[in-house]
């Protein structure tokens, strides 16, 4: 990805030097070739994003097992996980809003940024509309998820599927296992075509920047570097603020002996780009170096590698809102409370592998009408920043299970300096 974006942008900014903005042939080989490849890549992944969404949040559910039977270790779970969630992306939106990255293109360049970009948006990613007030909370519920579903409207989706989970943790039948298999079949056949889309990407990636930079010039750079810079403050703030407030006044552990001992998995995490792959070493320091019981660290990580993804959903809402900015797309409230349910429930359904949450963020984008070109712009530097929020996640997780294990039985924790 890290060579497409040096290719787009050089080839780019090249054409946009010789052959000059207004040059017919760049033009035209914006329209016949750079676009089209770009709209096939983004078609690939539009195309996985419901069976993804479904698959990955009714398994991320189910996976809590029979609500009735865990009682209080599956509710605290559940409980700190809405709450941490909602704070990360409150916080990365409240950043965005504030510092303002995707600011500082001229009026006329936006416009023509946006000349046929929300067609082309919205004939890949069609919206359900504009929704305010009672109207966003009444169609949460779904009359029809088929059609919910064919519509692109993804809140309704996301609702059906936890619906679904809950509906598996509380039905113990032979069939609802077998039922709960094939589902976790879907969501294997989803994962491995969504890695072969992903080896597209780096040719994605060229087109869709190529684009922007033959129209933009090195401005697209300038604002890029300021995107990246917001994102990684506000997984900083997350990370060694939030983090170390909730390990310290919900798991009564010092913050600086919660990092010492989970240094291994931050490490693990940060080379990977995985929560999955870090998951046997976040079990390991939770057991030897933060000392917690074992059946509450391994339910709360196993569980949180999928469902707790923190610096995923803060990720989502910066990204919206910064490339809402760039092409000046103005977000009504009811828009921006719509992006902050779907990065708080995407942050429980997407899957802790690298870049899980592009198809995501893709939907996202096309859902509030922001052209989905931008995501070109996004993967350019998102290997680093999924290094950067899965560190983040997995931290998390560890985090939740201190929270949890305080008051569920012995635990030989170090104690406090």
């Amino acid at each position: 990805m890290l060579a497409g974006l040096a290719v787009g942008i050089g080839a780019g900014a090249a054409a946009r030097w010789l052959l000059g903005e207004e040059s017919q042939g760049l033009a035209r080989f914006i329209e016949y070739v750079a676009q089209p490849v770009g709209q096939i890549f983004l078609r690939l992944l539009f195309m996985l994003v419901i069976p993804l969404v479904f698959s990955a949040l009714v398994l991320g559910i189910a996976g809590l097992g029979d609500l009735r039977s865990l009682g209080r270790i599956g509710a605290k779970t559940f409980v700190y996980t809405l709450a941490v969630s909602s704070i990360a992306v409150f916080l990365g939106i409240f950043l965005v809003n504030v510092l303002q990255p995707g600011r500082g293109l001229p009026p006329e360049t936006q416009a023509r940024l946006l000349e046929g970009a929300a067609a082309r948006a919205s004939a890949i990613a069609p919206s359900p509309g504009q929704r305010s007030g009672m109207d966003l909370i009444l169609q949460l519920v779904p009359t029809n998820p088929i059609r919910a579903a064919a519509d692109g409207d993804i809140l309704a989706v996301m609702f059906f599927a936890l619906m679904f989970g809950i509906g598996l943790c509380l039905v113990r039948t032979d069939a609802s296992r077998h039922l709960e298999r094939g589902i976790e079949g879907l969501y294997d056949v989803t994962m491995r075509l969504i890695q072969m889309v992903i080896r597209l990407a780096p040719f994605g990636v060229a087109a869709l920047l190529f684009t922007l930079t033959a129209q933009l010039g090195y401005d697209v750079l300038v604002l890029l570097g300021r995107y990246v810079g917001v994102v990684v403050l506000a997984l900083a703030i997350h990370q060694f603020v939030v983090y170390s407030l909730a390990v310290k006044l919900l798991g009564g552990m010092s913050p600086l002996t919660f990092f010492r001992g989970i240094q291994d998995a931050m490490l693990v995490a940060f080379s990977t780009a995985s929560s999955n792959a870090t998951l046997p070493t976040a079990l390991d320091v939770a057991q030897r170096g933060l000392k917690l019981p074992p059946h509450v660290s391994r339910f709360v990580l196993t569980i949180g590698a999928t469902a707790n993804q923190n610096g995923t959903a803060l990720f989502e809402g910066v990204t919206v809102l910064f490339l809402a900015q760039f092409y000046g797309v103005a977000l009504t409230l009811g828009q921006q409370a719509t992006v902050v349910l779907i990065c708080i429930m995407g942050g429980i359904g997407t899957a802790g592998v690298p870049a899980g949450s592009i198809p995501i963020l893709a939907m996202i984008l096309g859902l509030v009408g922001i052209p989905v070109e931008g995501i070109g712009l996004i993967l350019g530097a998102d290997r680093f920043l999924d290094m950067c929020r899965t560190t983040l996640n997995v931290t998390g997780d560890l985090a939740a299970a201190v929270v949890v294990s305080r008051g569920e039985g012995d635990v030989s924790r170090p104690p406090l300096p």
